[in-house]
């Protein structure tokens, strides 16, 4: 039989893959990967740089889906809460993804890329060098944390005896599951980005 005119390989369809099975059970490898291509596990090493490389192309297929866009609005606490949105929304998409990026340093040019735009947005808003890591860093634990709870179940909290909890059952019936999640990341970032506000404007006067 002759070789295939189309490979059936490529960095589009093992990233494609790689996502499939992070999706379903959190992990992959690169055994799994080229079993589901059908291929040899060596063929993967031709086109990528190990277990290190895929998990750079999925944080480069994961973050494709977030509007960097967002970061040129003139305002910047509008340009970092239409940024952190768009944040969640891509990982929110994938939520078993997250633990397995967030161990992993970003090397991804792209990735990178929407970085330097963040901290070009904080500086230019008059935030010192020395603290828009940190604002970066608070900001992306507020939207995984929010990413991961899109994923969680509906009903989080099972009451087996109200009496038991009376407030709590009371605060639940009085809050619509519909819109728990949303609502409630829409109100840590409203208080974050207040709460960075009055810190630069506290370390301008200082």
């Amino acid at each position: 039989m002759g070789r295939p005119r189309t490979s059936l390989i490529d960095l589009e369809r093992i990233t494609t893959v790689a996502l499939q099975l992070v999706d379903e059970d959190g992990e992959f490898s690169v055994v799994a990967i080229a079993r589901r291509l059908g291929v040899q596990t060596a063929s993967l090493y031709h086109h990528v740089d190990g277990r290190d490389g895929i998990v750079e192309l999925l944080r480069e297929r994961v973050c494709a889906d977030i509007d960097a866009a967002a970061l040129d609005a003139a305002d910047w606490r509008e340009a970092l809460a239409g940024w952190a949105r768009s944040y969640r929304a891509a990982f929110g998409a994938h939520p078993r993804a997250i633990p397995l990026l967030m161990a992993s340093p970003v090397r991804a040019p792209r990735v990178l890329s929407q970085y330097e735009r963040a901290v070009g947005v904080l500086l230019a808003a008059g935030f010192p060098q020395g603290e828009v890591m940190k604002v970066i860093i608070a900001l992306e634990n507020l939207i995984l944390g929010s990413a991961l709870d899109l994923a969680a179940p509906q009903p989080m909290w099972v009451l087996t005896d109200e009496a038991k909890t009376p407030m709590l059952a009371r605060a639940l019936a009085a809050s619509p599951p519909a819109d728990r999640a949303d609502a409630s990341f829409e109100l840590a970032l409203a208080g974050c980005l207040s709460h960075l506000a009055d810190l630069r404007d506290d370390l301008a006067g200082a």
